[in-house]
């Protein structure tokens, strides 16, 4: 993994750790799939890196998962939309790079035949070194 995909995890963890009401709707959030929580989780999940960046400097573009997963038939609607607010948030300094700029470029829902149930969001960070 490079430094801009390990910076935008990083930031990522850190502003949806930080959410207050997002806490209170989920068990946790954790870097990677935790080995033992309970529904509703949410969990930063694969990071893909390309080259992307300007004629004067060098960048990345970082595809992040964030996954929201839960039981039950009532999906999480309002953590959901806490997550999709990070979303916007992600712009800014991330370790040595910037993130220029952060858009949910794919979301999909599934049910899982436990009865639980994921709802996946993919963002793309453009990054540019610092």
């Amino acid at each position: 993994m490079s430094g801009a995909e390990q910076a935008v995890r990083v930031r990522a963890l850190d502003l949806l750790s930080a959410d207050a009401e997002l806490a209170g709707l989920v068990h946790g959030i954790f870097d990677g799939t935790p080995p033992r929580v309970s529904a509703p989780y949410v969990s930063v999940a694969a990071a893909e890196g390309s080259d992307w960046g300007t004629k004067d400097r060098a960048g990345r573009e970082v595809r992040l998962t964030l996954l929201l997963a839960g039981a039950g038939s009532a999906p999480g609607d309002r953590a959901a939309g806490r997550i999709e607010a990070v979303v916007a948030a992600l712009r800014g300094a991330a370790g040595d790079w910037t993130v220029v700029g952060a858009r949910a470029i794919r979301t999909r829902f599934s049910f899982a035949r436990d009865g639980g149930w994921r709802h996946e969001v993919v963002v793309r960070c453009r990054c540019l070194a610092a």
